[in-house]
């Protein structure tokens, strides 16, 4: 028993070697490698593994295949019933492999019933998705001005997160007169960036450079980042101090005090810091000249250490040397010349002045003086002028005299009056100055006209506004003084004689003030325009003239007129409705104008009152009355509508519309119209109501007849293109003369035409109606006679009421 367990133990443990070594084999010798770039979508396809491991396509699902990866760093999924090895989420090789090349990560495929594994890596292949960048924003270099051409400096590399050739391909360097950039390559493989200096740099004529450093990649397209290479030039001690002036030449009075500033001597050193700084002292001097003179040495200010005595010494000559902190030095010469004392000044006496000349006039004299000096010699020699910007000039006259005359006419206006300084200075050493001053006034001639400040004026009254209104002001200036600027405002004759400006502007003479001279009225004059003239009292006097334009502004001080229908005092007018008119039946059209421009004008129209108020309404903005509903047998026969028209100004006006409407079976049926007041006010009305009605009958018949005989006149007429018949013209083609079509707020549109007719004989051009007009009075279509009747009722009414 003992044996046989021992002889079973043996056993699995060969069969669990060979599988061992079957598995070795079989992960050894099928160790596989798939690719796929980094980025790319989730879901994407690897491999298929029933191709690749040449197994059946129901072995991977009957078999239980399982993906392993190690580290779970790749999310693998195996699509049981294709063998599609799929990549579950996007994979950045940067996050997975960071710098390390090539990026491969390995996984296994198990398979069960037998047990079996496959060996695979998957490698993520690398995408230019990162730029070059340089972990410090500016580096900063200190070189030498001593450095050679050829001189080196490395600077730091940038870091790029891909590999291969996406990585830092070279570094360039911004154009510059003295660096170039190289690539360098380390042992690691890593670029670095060496900055090679290819001129000698000079800190006194540029202290400091800034570069811009770029690294580049090499993928397609590249990707780059930039820094900033701050280049400090340090100094050296390679500059010798010199000299403002390599000689100096001073005159010394011989009385000048101990201590007397002789002058101050300055060097510069282009170097900075200590190779800059400069001391000063005297240079190979004489016993005499340290005894005389000496020098502070870090003022260079030369001073007088005793008395001069011009007898003894006339003139010094003294060597000062600059030194800066190492070995360079400059050196400079003070040529010193001691001179006797001058202690006279000059003297100036006036025999003519003049204080005031006149512009205008040429050469003229201003003064005469004499000068003189009491000293000799050099000392006594003496010079006299005035200053160089002064139109004025100095003429000897004689010895030591002399006159001074304008050069040229003055200018008033440019210059009113000079401070002429004479100076007379002699020879001497220090030179002694006398000076005079005195002033020179320049009287004016009228030589410049007035100016207005504008070449023209605008300016805007509102009409109706109250009589001796400021509207504005024009102004002028003149350079002249006194009288002759002294400005006189007028106004100037019109160009259009018809402007009566007299009556309409007056303008103040002293300030230029314009005034309206009564209320204007928009609605007659809109603008105007005027010169007005501006005259000094110079003498001859000058003149100039600028353009005004006065704008009048509208009110709102005209409410609308009512052309359609025409309002009587005694009886509203009356209109005919058909029964059987459908919802939406034109009734009439109110058509009102008015006289205001702008929003003043634009008319709206609404219904006040109305017998029946749900039966009719009004549009707003073009006055049509209109049926809203059917008509019905309960409806009364007689309508009363009141509508209103009002503007739009502030505050709006209006006016009232009365409308009688009438409703009727048939254009037919028999109808006299008449006022309400009048029929109230007849007595016994019942009595003579048939007579009327037969009145009404044959009058309406005879008036029918007429009508049918007018009309085959007028379209004779309209034939032989005659002017007119009886009181109305009937026109030709579209809109005629005496046909009034309007379009926009408050008036018509062009589908309705409507004819005129005004009262003869008065002389006033009243309105007796406006009527609207059918272009025929033939029935197009059946079914229309209601339409016909109502054509023929618009046409009977137009030539009755034009007779």
């Amino acid at each position: 028993m003992e044996a046989s367990r021992k002889l079973i133990c043996r056993q699995r443990q060969v069969l669990f070697s060979f599988l061992l070594l079957g598995f070795s084999l079989t992960t050894a010798g099928e160790l596989r490698r798939y690719s796929v770039v980094e980025e790319k979508e989730g879901r994407s396809f690897v491999t298929n593994l029933v191709k690749d491991l040449g197994l059946g396509q129901l072995e991977i699902s009957r078999r239980g295949a399982k993906v392993i990866s190690k580290g779970n760093k790749l999310d693998l999924q195996l699509d049981q019933e294709t063998g599609d090895l799929l990549l579950n989420e996007k994979v950045d090789r940067e996050e997975l492999c960071g710098h390390t090349e090539p990026c491969l990560l390995s996984f296994q495929v198990l398979l069960d019933n037998p047990l079996d594994i496959f060996q695979a890596e998957l490698e993520v292949t690398d995408i230019n998705d990162h730029s070059p960048e340089f972990l410090d924003k500016e580096i900063t270099l200190k070189i030498s001005e001593s450095s050679l051409p050829g001189a080196t400096f490395p600077l730091k590399n940038a870091q790029d997160m891909d590999v291969g050739q996406n990585g830092i391909d070279s570094y360039l360097v911004s154009s510059n007169s003295y660096f170039r950039v190289l690539t360098r390559k380390r042992s690691d493989g890593k670029k670095y960036p060496e900055l090679i200096l290819d001129r000698v740099l000079d800190r006194e004529e540029e202290a400091e450079l800034r570069l811009t450093l770029t690294a580049q990649d090499g993928g397609s397209p590249p990707r780059s980042g930039t820094t900033e290479v701050h280049v400090e030039v340090l100094d050296i001690n390679d500059n010798a101090p010199q000299f403002e002036q390599l000689f100096y030449r001073v005159q010394i009075p011989e009385d000048s005090p101990i201590g007397f500033l002789i002058i101050t001597v300055s060097a510069t050193d282009k170097d900075i810091g200590v190779n800059g700084e400069i001391s000063y002292s005297l240079f190979q001097v004489s016993n005499d000249i340290s005894k005389t003179f000496s020098i502070h040495p870090l003022t260079g200010e030369v001073r007088l250490k005793e008395h001069l005595d011009f007898e003894k010494t006339q003139s010094y000559e003294i060597n000062i040397e600059a030194r800066d902190a190492g070995t360079f030095s400059g050196k400079c010469t003070i040529l010193t010349q001691v001179v006797d004392v001058n202690d006279h000044a000059p003297e100036i006496t006036l025999s003519a002045f003049t204080n005031s000349i006149l512009e205008n006039l040429p050469e003229t004299m201003v003064a005469v003086f004499s000068v003189s000096d009491l000293d000799s010699g050099e000392n006594g020699k003496i010079s006299c002028s005035i200053q160089d910007d002064l139109p004025f000039f100095l003429k000897p006259s004689g010895e030591n005299f002399y006159t001074l005359l304008s050069q040229k006419p003055l200018d008033r206006e440019a210059v009113a009056e000079y401070n002429i300084t004479i100076t007379v200075a002699d020879m001497g050493n220090p030179i002694l100055k006398t000076q005079v001053n005195f002033t020179v006034q320049v009287s004016d001639v009228n030589d410049n006209a007035p100016i207005f400040t504008q070449t023209s004026y605008t300016m805007f009254v509102r009409e109706n506004d109250s009589p001796a209104l400021h509207i504005g002001t024009i102004s002028a200036t003149d350079s002249d003084s006194g009288s002759n600027a002294h400005i006189t405002y007028s106004l100037m004759p019109p160009r259009d004689p018809q402007l009566a400006l007299d009556s309409l502007i007056s303008i103040n003479a002293d300030n230029g003030q314009l005034f309206a001279l009564r209320a204007l009225d928009y609605e007659a004059l809109q603008a105007f325009e005027f010169r007005v003239g501006a005259t000094d009292r110079g003498s001859p006097a000058l003149s100039s003239q600028a353009l005004v334009r006065v704008v009048v502004l509208d009110d709102n001080d005209n409410a609308p007129f009512v052309l359609y229908p025409l309002q009587n005092a005694s009886a509203p007018y009356t209109e005919l409705l058909p029964r059987a008119a459908e919802p939406g039946y034109l009734v009439t059209k109110v058509v009102a104008v008015d006289r205001d421009s702008g929003q003043n004008a634009w008319l709206s129209f609404q219904l006040l009152k109305a017998t029946e108020p749900g039966l009719f309404s009004v549009w707003a903005h073009n006055g049509e009355v209109r049926t809203t509903r059917l008509l019905s047998e309960r409806d009364v026969p007689k309508h009363r509508l009141l509508l209103l028209v009002k503007d739009n100004g502030d505050p709006p006006r209006s006016a009232s519309v009365m409308l009688q409407v009438l409703l009727v079976d048939g254009f037919s049926q028999p109808y006299l119209p008449l006022p309400e007041v009048a029929r109230d006010s007849m007595p016994d009305v019942d009595n003579m109501l048939t007579l009327y009605l037969v009145i009404a009958l044959a009058s309406v018949s005879s008036l029918f007849l007429l009508s049918v005989m007018l009309f085959v006149g007028v379209r004779l007429c309209r034939r032989a293109r005659a002017a007119s018949l009886g009181g109305c013209s009937v026109p030709e083609g579209h809109f005629p003369d005496h046909l009034v079509d309007i379009s926009g707020a408050g008036t018509l549109s062009q589908s309705y035409q409507y004819e005129v007719c005004l009262m003869g004989g008065s002389g006033t051009n009243e309105f007796r109606f406006l009527k609207p007009v059918s272009p025929n009075l033939k029935p197009q279509f059946p079914g229309k006679e209601m339409e016909e009747s109502s054509t023929l009722r618009n046409s009977f009414g137009l030539f009755s009421d034009c007779n």
